[in-house]
């Protein structure tokens, strides 16, 4: 997976997709809003019109709430629309803001398209995870790919990751994104421990899609291991369009990456050893072994004439075994410490 160069280890993937309502203006406006947000990709939806949908097919329930029930998808989708040379324009633009571009791509003609013009990553979205034919196109396009898994289960995972394997994917090559496919998402629909899952199973890079309009799952499933979170991003959620409402604001956006950037801090690096922070601390938290009351030379050490209290001295509690039932080489008064 690509090095993030901002703060967070996690890669942050804005999500703009079709937030820019088919102008081209506003999409270079995202772009430099997801730059200065801190964002790794700035990443968007290229689709073929005459490849995406049928003529008649209906919208999704929050499509309709949206931009109403009157026009079809197709319709919508032509109105959100960005040609591949609009497309190619956004590209050289991100690259001369220093921030990466990515792109889902719905066709073989489209991915074709974002490798003739030099994008290293491709996003696969969720809805087609079962399109095998193109799964095995794009995995023998030798790029990085980033697969959502909204909607799907273990088998079909497993069969979409086959058929990546079967185009020349390799697993260095593959980041599986759990997901859930609801604009937006239910919290109690996220269930993030299939980040865990999926990991498990597929020993491959793992990380998270968010169509919540909160700020803390993905800090969360950053918690539980996504070392990816792709997050739909807005200058306004109250444009009109299909995503802004499960879209984070520029502001939003950068809070969601403070917390994660806080919430790594916080993970530490698993090596479980004393911290900066605490070491000063260990002299008064912990016992030494010290004389309960005077003690004469040859007198044995026992619980009757030494005992272990704070502060820690030069012979650690941990000494006990070690020193109990042994003579006395001196005298001690009470409260000094045994060597």
């Amino acid at each position: 997976m690509v090095k993030n160069k901002m703060k967070t280890k996690t890669i942050i993937i804005a999500e703009i997709g079709v937030n820019h309502n088919g102008s081209l203006k506003l999409a270079k406006k995202l772009i430099d809003k997801a730059k200065s947000v801190g964002a790794t990709f700035a990443k968007f939806q290229v689709y073929s019109i005459d490849e995406i949908v049928h003529e008649k097919s209906a919208k999704a329930d929050y499509q309709n709430k949206a931009v109403g029930k009157k026009i079809t998808q197709l319709e919508m989708l032509k109105k959100l629309n960005l040609t591949h040379e609009e497309h190619h324009k956004l590209f050289i633009y991100a690259k001369k803001k220093k921030i990466n571009y990515m792109a889902s791509g719905f066709s073989k003609k489209d991915f074709y398209f974002l490798k003739k013009i030099g994008c290293k990553y491709f996003k696969i979205p969720s809805g087609e995870i079962t399109n095998l034919n193109l799964l095995k196109y794009v995995g023998g396009l030798k790029r990085k790919i980033i697969l959502s898994t909204g909607a799907s289960n273990i088998p079909e995972i497993k069969k979409a990751v086959k058929y990546l394997k079967y185009g020349g994917a390799k697993d260095l090559d593959i980041t599986l994104l759990h997901c859930n496919s609801a604009y937006p998402t239910p919290p109690k629909d996220c269930n993030l421990k299939s980040i865990n899952t999926i990991k498990k199973i597929f020993k491959l890079s793992v990380g998270y899609s968010d169509h919540t309009n909160q700020t803390d799952v993905p800090v969360i499933a950053v918690a539980l291991g996504a070392e990816v979170i792709e997050k739909h991003f807005t200058l306004n959620n109250k444009m009109k369009g299909p995503d802004h409402k499960s879209s984070l604001n520029p502001g939003n956006f950068k809070l969601m990456i403070k917390k994660i950037n806080n919430a790594e801090i916080i993970l530490g690096n698993g090596i479980k050893k004393p911290s900066p922070s605490e070491i000063k601390n260990i002299e008064f938290i912990r016992r030494g072994i010290y004389s309960k009351k005077n003690i004469k030379k040859n007198e044995l050490f026992s619980e009757e004439n030494i005992f272990c209290i704070r502060p820690l001295n030069k012979n650690s509690a941990e000494n006990w075994f070690n020193v109990v039932g042994k003579k006395s080489k001196k005298n001690y008064l009470k409260n000094q410490t045994i060597d």
